[in-house]
């Protein structure tokens, strides 16, 4: 049983270290955590990757504080969203400082989902849910962090700063990786 999963969409954003490329979009992303849980369950999991962001200079860092899914509605109670462990959550805020604690609205269209008209989504990526859904339903705590590449809705590619974020998370990784081993031991609250 390893102890901590790292679970990006793309190789680039797993910036070097070993973890599972899940690939791009929450079907993918779910599909792909759920096959890793189901042969080698570890004891959390840390899914990061880059993001789009409102008002968020690229290479900021964001901490999911809820993974919510955005492309989900229907005219009876669905499941729309997932938290991240409470203790990972603690560790991980407490390990990054400047990092923002901002929910992450996951969505499968590249430039953002459709319906938010009133600017209420700070950050959006397409695998968070898929992810941390996985997670729930297996019993794995799991937590998401997101370096910021482009303004949210931002059409012109050559204005998104990849580089910028992908250094970002190559900066972080061995804390957070160091941060989560330590509480991949540590008793379940």
């Amino acid at each position: 049983m390893p102890g901590i999963l790292l679970v990006a969409a793309t190789e680039r954003e797993l910036c070097g270290h070993r973890g599972l490329v899940c690939g791009v979009g929450p079907v993918e992303a779910a599909a792909a955590t759920a096959r890793a849980l189901a042969l080698d369950r570890p004891h959390c999991v840390l899914h990061v990757g880059v993001a789009g962001g409102r008002g968020l200079p690229p290479g900021s860092l964001v901490v999911g504080s809820e993974a919510a899914y955005a492309d989900l509605r229907a005219a009876i109670p669905v499941v729309d969203s997932a938290l991240p462990d409470g203790v990972l959550l603690e560790r991980v805020t407490a390990a990054l400082p400047d990092a923002l604690p901002l929910p992450i609205t996951t969505s499968a269209a590249v430039s953002g989902p459709r319906d938010d008209r009133a600017g209420g989504i700070a950050v959006e990526a397409m695998e968070g849910f898929g992810v941390l859904r996985a997670c729930a339903l297996a019993g794995v705590p799991a937590i998401e962090v997101r370096a910021i590449s482009n303004e949210l809705g931002e059409a012109d590619r050559s204005r998104w700063d990849v580089a910028a974020a992908l250094r970002a998370l190559d900066v972080v990784l061995p804390t957070l990786l160091s941060v989560l081993t330590g509480a991949a031991g540590a008793p379940r609250r």
